[in-house]
């Protein structure tokens, strides 16, 4: 229900307020120089200074053995689609610019074995926060804090507790630890650590004693979770190139679905497993335990994969950065325009942001206030969309509709193989229908689908409860998938500012994992205090909320370049709110009713009035 159009000669706001009173509004001219130079600062230099850079790069950075290589490797970097008619480049390495744009999956073994890498890292991922959902049906009982017996109140709120203990330690320690871990070990240390400890807190989980002893083990588990999923994506946006980067930042929501579903799986294949003599509840320790083994795998893997070549070159280590590129990429001249960007973008960001308190900007300048509120709005309706509720509790919830224990395993298997599944088309419908869209398409249906499964609760006991119920949950998932499930991710690292956009993209993740801890603390409780029918309509009151604050306080980033999205987040909260409320009624009309309404005046002047358009860098390793 966002709003586009053609050019108005009016500024973008006098479109929405009268004459009366037009807020005084500008797009940051600043920040907009900032972004256009960081989004190519080798632009303007001619062909012959780029080419006496590139060889002063190569002779001053140990690598004078290839100059020649670096010549043209700088030129390449400055237009990366304006080879065909540069004579400086031979018709080999035509060809393999040209295959990048016609073959775009053509790279080497080696990058995809990166991949597969970061996929099993986000399946870890996953893996880890599922394991407990079925796990939650024995341990609680056997360590006293079962929340349908004895203190009913208090072991809801300690079985909340226990479960949200991970993210917990991610909100307030290990999202804050990414930052020095991947500058004091790399990328592959700080996967290898997080990876390690993921391990060492899976099996510690399975040999505890007591609910604290579970607790003080699951976060510990944080300390494993939070900076790999900060670290993962970055690394796989620095070391590939940016034709199927942006398939990256969606592989991430997709592999951590499918590690969701394992988890069920593992809850599944342990389900039957009797107690062994001094060893009760072999199941459940069991199903905690197995998600470690994922996480062996990635630490015996990672170090066979190459470094990430920009905290390489970050280090001052330039020869081993253009050996990881050249692992990385096709032909040398590839990885010598890459190492050359990235090098200059470097020298860019440190010019640029010297003496800027980016943390503090990221709230005091208007245009960073409104994208980090708009973060925030995704990332927050995010978990309290009632997602995690389900992916946490969802054998608990079905066994309130009297659903046998294996039942309800396997109804919750259902519900991880359907979220992995359903986040496939997602990789199509973001950039089809637009971020905003599908938001603000799938949070009523999510608020729909949350109702009909709690009132499903009334229906008396039998067949007919179950079928509801299920297929509510279902239904619910089928919407999540493609809409809230990667829109919060991809839309927060595009919408910050590049200067910005690392800080920016610290503080959404933080905001995700503290609020993921609000609901996986709360649900137990609630339940108790609200049984089903009010749990699930406390979601959905809040699918509604989440409707709003898309409505008003989260702009189109779709296919925008820097400049627009300048533009975009220069309108001040107010005004765009404003436009928003009277195009409400306007696109009911028009897209509900199929009525012939007049077009509504446009509220950004994306055409014809900003001039040359810049994008985000494709050398820089930016997710």
């Amino acid at each position: 229900m966002s709003s586009g159009g053609s050019v108005d000669k009016r500024s973008p706001v006098e479109s929405v307020h009268d004459e009366k009173h037009p807020p005084p509004i500008h797009v940051d001219n600043a920040l907009s120089n900032v972004n256009a130079k960081l989004a190519n600062p080798l632009a303007g230099l001619s062909h012959e200074q780029l080419m006496d850079n590139g060889a002063e790069f190569a002779r001053t950075h140990g690598l004078g053995d290839l100059e020649e290589v670096f010549r043209k490797g700088a030129l390449a970097a400055q237009d990366p689609v304006g080879f065909e008619d540069n004579s400086h480049f031979t018709e080999e390495e035509k060809d393999i610019f040209r295959r990048e744009f016609t073959h775009r999956w053509d790279h080497p073994a080696t990058l995809y074995y990166l991949v597969i890498l970061c996929s099993v890292a986000a399946a870890v991922q996953g893996m880890d926060e599922a394991v407990i959902n079925g796990a939650n049906l024995f341990f609680a009982p056997q360590f006293n804090i079962d929340p349908n017996s004895g203190n009913k109140s208090q072991n809801q709120w300690l079985l909340g507790l226990v479960n949200s203990a991970p993210y917990l330690c991610c909100a307030i320690l290990g999202c804050w630890l990414t930052e020095p871990l991947n500058r004091w070990f790399g990328r592959r240390g700080t996967i290898f650590i997080c990876a390690l400890i993921s391990f060492v807190a899976c099996i510690w989980q399975g040999v505890t004693n007591s609910w604290p002893h579970l607790f003080v083990a699951r976060f510990f588990l944080g300390l494993g979770i939070g900076p790999k999923s900060s670290t993962v994506p970055v690394y796989a946006a620095e070391c590939t190139p940016p034709s199927i980067r942006g398939g990256l930042v969606m592989m991430w929501q997709m592999w951590t679905a499918f590690g969701i579903m394992l988890g069920y799986v593992a809850d599944l294949a342990f389900f039957k497993v009797p107690n062994k003599p001094h060893i009760t509840g072999l199941n459940w320790r069991l199903m905690l335990a197995s998600a470690g083994m994922p996480a062996l795998f990635l630490m015996a893997q990672v170090f066979f994969c190459p470094e990430s070549p920009r905290w390489l070159m970050s280090k001052g280590r330039y020869v081993d950065a253009y050996k990881s590129l050249e692992r990385l990429r096709r032909h040398p001249v590839q990885a010598a325009r890459d190492l050359y960007y990235i090098h200059v973008l470097l020298e860019a960001e440190k010019e640029l942001t010297r003496g800027r308190n980016r943390y503090v900007e990221l709230f005091t300048v208007p245009r960073n206030r409104r994208a980090t509120l708009a973060s925030f709005t995704v990332m927050f309706m995010q978990q309290f969309c009632g997602v995690n509720v389900i992916a946490y509790y969802s054998s608990t919830i079905f066994t309130e509709a009297n659903f046998t224990q294996i039942q309800a395993l396997l109804a919750s298997w259902g519900f991880g193989a359907l979220n992995f599944v359903m986040a496939l088309p997602a990789v199509y419908t973001i950039d089809t229908f637009g971020r905003r869209n599908l938001l603000l398409l799938t949070f009523p249906l999510m608020s729909l689908f949350l109702l009909m499964t709690g009132f499903a609760f009334w229906i008396p006991e039998g067949k007919g409860r179950i079928a509801v119920v299920s297929l509510g949950v279902y239904l619910f998932d089928c919407v999540y998938s493609p809409g809230e499930g990667p829109v919060p991710f991809t839309y927060s690292a595009e919408a910050f500012p590049l200067y910005i956009r690392d800080v920016g993209m610290s503080f959404a993740t933080a905001v995700t994992w503290l609020f993921n801890f609000v609901v996986a603390i709360t649900f137990p409780r609630l339940l108790g205090a609200f049984r089903p029918q009010g749990a699930f309509a406390w979601y959905a009151g809040w699918n509604i909320v989440g409707f709003f604050a898309i409505l008003l306080f989260v702009p189109e980033t779709k296919a925008l370049s820097l400049e627009e999205l300048d533009q975009v987040f220069s309108v001040p909260t107010r005004t765009h709110a404003a436009y928003q409320i009277k195009a409400l009624p306007h696109n009911i009309r028009k897209y509900i009713f199929r009525m012939k309404v007049d077009p509504l005046p446009p509220l950004y002047e994306h055409e014809g009035a900003i001039g040359e358009k810049h994008y985000a860098p494709g050398g820089a390793g930016r997710a």
